[in-house]
């Protein structure tokens, strides 16, 4: 989907410098990415304080195991 966006200067020239990223579409692809794990990481990080946690190592693995 094309966008036309207006970004401050200063603000786009240091996420490319900082991230190395080679053009602006893979900045924003970046961006938009981190953004979204941030917020799922935030709403998980919310749910563990509902929900009883007593995971031991061994389950933990298993889960991760079983995908």
């Amino acid at each position: 989907m094309r966008t036309t966006l207006e970004i401050d200067d200063r603000l786009l020239k240091q996420a490319l410098t900082l991230t190395k990223a080679k053009t602006k579409k893979e900045l924003i692809h970046r961006s938009l990415q981190a953004v979204i794990r941030q917020q799922r990481i935030e709403r998980l990080v919310g749910k563990l304080g509902r929900l009883p946690l007593d995971l031991t190592p061994e389950r933990l693995a298993k889960m991760r195991a079983d995908g």
